[in-house]
């Protein structure tokens, strides 16, 4: 009986001690998941909520509350001017729809550069900045760099004509217009040109100024572009190149020699009351 009772009680602190063990690995296991439960939330980036766009979007499309939606974006890389707050993208005063005016990829933030103020034409009058004027230059696959223009794109505009002035006859050709920018290309504003297409026209925003020089210039010669790198912030200085300076030919100036006027000689005669002067052959 006794052995019975002293078996027993060894199985008993056995169990008693596996029991202690496993609950301070159950404890210690707890404790190090709530540790990392806390290092977590101390690591959240605090979010806000901005619109994206829920599918592609393209230029001149309505924009409607069915082509949005909200996500959580970080608070500290807002783009600027994204929209956080459906009142302020669809006004509740107005019925009038916003429009795309650059293409947007699915998950893009809606910004307020993209797309038009509620009923806003998104024609390209919206595209022009105070005091500028839309003027339309025909190009061609040469002058027009081979159809890799994009609106928004800034070009060097040249001009090649004939002009009749001492020491250059002949074609010149001169940088008239330097980074000019484009804002649109034939009927297209908005830059969603996936491809090289071959343009008849691009349409440019310069000053009533500059557009009467370039009438001039269409009317008088040929216009080229050359594109202007998209970090390039230099300003071509005056560039002129003629038929001779392209040859290396040097101008020769020309000389004018005076031709000296024969010498008259005369004598005078009275008649009556009338001088007369008559022309007699030189002596000397």
């Amino acid at each position: 009986m006794r052995m019975v009772f002293g078996l027993v009680l060894l199985v008993g602190i056995a169990l008693a001690g596996g029991a202690v063990f496993l609950a301070k690995d159950r404890i210690s296991q707890y404790q190090a998941a709530h540790a990392q439960a806390q290092q977590a939330l101390a690591q959240v980036v605090p979010t806000v909520s901005v619109f994206v766009a829920e599918k592609a979007l393209r230029y001149g499309q309505e924009l409607t509350r069915e082509d949005v939606r909200a996500v959580e974006w970080p608070q500290d890389a807002i783009p600027e001017g994204a929209f956080t707050e459906e009142a302020a993208l669809f006004p509740a005063n107005t019925d009038e729809m916003r429009v795309v005016l650059r293409a947007m990829e699915k998950d893009e933030a809606i910004m307020a550069i993209k797309v038009t103020e509620p009923g806003e034409d998104a024609g390209i009058t919206s595209r022009l900045e105070r005091g500028k004027r839309a003027f339309t230059i025909k190009v061609d696959v040469a002058s027009g760099v081979s159809g890799f223009l994009r609106p928004g794109d800034k070009v060097d505009i040249y001009w090649t004509g004939r002009v009749n002035r001492s020491g250059s006859k002949g074609e010149v050709t001169k940088l008239i217009e330097p980074g000019i920018k484009l804002i649109a290309i034939d009927q297209s504003a908005g830059g969603e040109l996936n491809e090289a297409t071959i343009a008849r026209t691009v349409t440019v925003a310069v000053s009533p100024q500059q557009v009467a020089a370039l009438a001039q210039a269409q009317s008088t010669g040929n216009l080229s572009l050359a594109l202007v790198g998209a970090d390039d912030d230099t300003t071509a200085s005056a560039i002129e190149v003629d038929q001779r300076a392209l040859l290396g030919i040097e101008v020769e100036e020309e000389v004018k020699q005076e031709v000296a006027a024969p010498k008259v000689c005369t004598i005078r005669t009275r008649r009556g009351a009338e001088v007369v002067e008559l022309p007699i052959p030189c002596t000397n």
